[in-house]
């Protein structure tokens, strides 16, 4: 799928749960932007995208939306808190990305408001969604699926260096996501002695 198209996409499963209940509000759409990173990632390629994609939808900021941003300039343990009063200020949606902690603090604020994430990873061990093909309940969004390509990453690390005997892997143990991650490693390297 073409990014552009992906994009679009993207701002439209943001933009579906809007226009229901704008029209039962003032006609402007409140979006809560929820992200472990600074303020200054605010006109990011990413951020810069989705709202591309909002206004290519007919929503223009300052007029049918308004986003209300929740930054924490990577200090995680601060998600939940923001996450709690974005749910608390009754946003119409919650944007959360990047990450798994993040798209977590935001299900875990609301199970009413809905929730789009990107790059959330492994998001039905972690609980985010019922099934790939049928979220359920009020999250859904870009699911992060490199981590089902480690183990496959070993292998072919193995095969073009048959003489590698140690790999060294950086992973954040704070993210639930990570937690498969090991398992998949530790999957080859049993396979492959």
């Amino acid at each position: 799928m073409r990014r552009r198209t992906f994009i679009t996409l993207l701002g439209g499963a943001a933009a579906w749960p809007l226009a229901a209940r704008a029209q039962q509000t003032d006609g402007t759409a409140r979006i809560g932007v929820l992200s472990p990173l600074s303020a200054s990632e605010t006109t990011s390629a990413p951020f810069e995208a989705f709202r591309k994609a909002l206004r290519d939808l007919g929503y223009i900021e300052g007029r049918s939306i308004n986003f209300i941003y929740r930054w924490a300039d990577g200090n995680h343990e601060r998600l939940a808190e923001f996450a709690a009063d974005l749910a608390n200020s009754k946003v119409d949606v919650i944007f959360s990305a990047p990450g798994t902690p993040t798209a977590i603090a935001a299900r875990n604020a609301t199970t009413v408001i809905p929730i789009v994430f990107a790059g959330a990873g492994d998001v039905l061990a972690t609980g985010l969604v019922e099934s790939l093909a049928r979220p359920a309940g009020n999250a859904t969004g870009l699911v992060n699926e490199s981590q089902d390509l480690a183990g496959k990453q070993l292998e072919l690390l193995i095969e073009a260096v048959p003489t590698v005997s140690q790999v060294g892997v950086f992973w954040r143990p704070s993210n639930p996501s990570y937690k498969n991650l090991r398992s998949r490693f530790d999957a080859v390297v049993r396979a492959t002695g």
